[in-house]
């Protein structure tokens, strides 16, 4: 199981989700992924689009502009 950090900070829409998608795509079943940015809509966009993918979202942290969203595949 290889985990993975994708940092978009700094980003704005579509490129956060952009990225998440491709990682996601690497990934294989039960792998973390782990989504860096800076972007509000992105924040709220990925764990949109991971939910109608059928995708975990484990956690949604924030510290001050920075968010890491942690996804299981």
């Amino acid at each position: 199981m290889a985990d993975m950090e994708i940092d978009t900070r700094g980003e704005t829409c579509p490129v956060p989700l952009v990225e998440c998608r491709k990682a996601l795509r690497k990934a294989s079943e039960g792998d973390e992924v782990t989504i860096l940015g800076t972007h509000p809509a992105s924040k709220k966009e990925i764990p949109m689009a991971c939910k109608a993918l059928g995708l975990e979202v484990i956690d949604i942290e924030e510290d001050g502009k920075e968010w890491k969203i942690k996804i299981r595949k």
